[in-house]
């Protein structure tokens, strides 16, 4: 009977230790993901002007994407850390020419913008509270680079990573790709006079071309975020080819970016990726979660070959290096 004892306890403590490593392993995966959560302006929705992402690499290093007006400022309790700022273009939707007071402050389909943040904007505001680099393309660097100053933080914090380059934050390599479509800069944006004529005539400041990003993370997933953009040739030649990336984050909205069948032959037939998230839908893209019937979202879903997965306010998703959703979606 003891014999028996003895080899019934080593067969139970060999399976727990089966199960510990098992879960040692799964724990040790999940660390090794990187982690995405879209920071919209109502909890668990799609909303209309919905544009900011974090992504969280798995060393920890936290990025900031196109802040626009529905992060509630540097305070705002969903950002935690920030370690760089990436603004693709100088749009008030995507730089932040005002803000949301709090998350859920408004409804989905018009939110409470009552915040105004220019002339400094909700992304230089961000970036200097919580002492984060801004990474940017094309001209937009030295504009920045004033806002910070002015505002007592350090120029040299805003670094330039034009197209065909890259730099490093952490763990994670960024660089630029070119982005088809317009940046010209409010002049809510620009102190003084000069400010003041833009706008009493119409026109906009020029800051360069606006950009994508390429993030390439620590755990050897790629992501592309498009910015605003319609079809390039670069997201088949770089995007794909070059950088071979297998997540992407993909305008949708249609007038002013792709629409969902453009945006649908961008990730069907260039990129290619394992997963998308759709962006920019300009629309109430969700009701409680799910997607409005005959919305461009519903469209973009339909037409797409590669799984999909909603960018719901405050859900953190998280994709292994083969740009497979493992939690979250």
């Amino acid at each position: 009977m003891r014999k028996v004892y003895t080899v019934l306890s080593t067969v139970l403590s060999t399976v727990l230790s089966a199960i510990a490593a098992i879960g040692l392993i799964a724990t040790a995966a999940e660390a090794a993901d990187v982690k995405v959560t879209p920071l919209g302006s109502h909890d668990g929705e799609f909303c209309r002007l919905d544009r900011a992402m974090v992504f969280e690499d798995p060393d920890g290093t936290r990025i900031l994407y196109d802040a626009g007006r529905t992060v509630a400022g540097a305070d705002d309790p969903r950002l935690g850390d920030i370690d760089a700022v990436l603004v693709s273009h100088v749009h008030g939707d995507h730089l932040g020419d005002r803000r949301i007071p709090a998350p859920n402050a408004g409804d989905c389909g018009s939110s409470d913008f009552s915040v105004s943040t220019t002339p400094n904007s909700n992304s230089v505001d961000i970036a200097i509270a919580k002492n984060a680099k801004m990474v940017l393309g094309s001209e937009m660097p030295r504009f920045f680079a004033n806002k910070v100053k002015a505002l007592g933080g350090d120029p040299k914090s805003v670094q330039l990573v034009r197209f065909g380059a890259s730099r490093k934050v952490g763990g994670v390599a960024i660089t630029t790709v070119p982005a088809v479509h317009s940046n010209g800069l409010s002049g809510a944006f620009i102190e003084g006079e000069l400010g003041e004529h833009l706008s009493t005539a119409g026109l906009t400041a020029y800051v360069g071309p606006p950009t994508g990003y390429v993030l390439s993370f620590s755990n050897g997933l790629v992501a592309y975020l498009s910015g605003d953009t319609g079809v390039t040739a670069e997201q088949d030649t770089v995007v794909r080819r070059q950088y071979g990336a297998k997540l992407v984050v993909m305008n949708i909205g249609d007038t002013f970016t792709t629409g969902p069948t453009e945006a649908a032959f961008v990730i069907n037939e260039l990129i290619q990726p394992a997963a998308v998230i759709p962006s920019h839908a300009n629309e109430v893209a969700t009701e409680d979660g799910k997607v409005v019937a005959g919305s461009r979202t519903e469209a973009f879903l339909g037409a797409v070959k590669v799984p999909t997965h909603l960018p719901l306010s405050g859900r953190t998703m998280s994709f292994d290096a083969d740009g497979s959703c493992t939690a979250g979606c």
